[in-house]
């Protein structure tokens, strides 16, 4: 079975620091983008960070830009997103994807994994 586990969420002051991991089992995703999302209470689940299959291209939200950084350790499967300077605003649930399609850019709609999610708090 393939999955994908995050962990590392939970509460912080704002201007506190998260480091946020992505298990991967069943398959290696070495040769898979991967990234990830967040959705606050209410809203829709939105593109945080992705990261190319190799680990060296990324992209960030502006949102977040500067302040997260995402890494990928291939010969470990696993994801991370170092979230530096947290904001209340930072506030959801995070949850990492891969997908397998190498012609397409990772988003909600064409991610084919998704983990079950952790959940981070920034209080002001």
């Amino acid at each position: 079975q393939v999955k994908l586990v995050e962990s590392g969420g939970g509460a912080v002051q704002a201007g506190g620091s998260l480091r946020l991991s992505c298990a991967g089992s069943g398959r290696t995703f070495t040769n898979d983008d991967m990234g990830w999302f967040r959705q606050a209470p209410g809203k829709e689940r939105e593109f945080v960070a992705r990261i190319n299959w190799r680990g060296d291209a990324t992209n960030y939200a502006d949102s977040v830009k500067g302040r997260f950084t995402i890494s990928k350790d291939n010969t470990r499967n696993f994801l991370y997103l170092l979230m530096n300077r947290l904001k209340p605003e930072d506030t959801a649930v995070y949850y990492c994807a891969a997908k397998t399609n190498p012609w397409t850019v990772l988003s909600t709609s064409t991610a084919d994994y998704w983990g079950q999610g952790t959940q981070v708090t920034v209080s002001s």
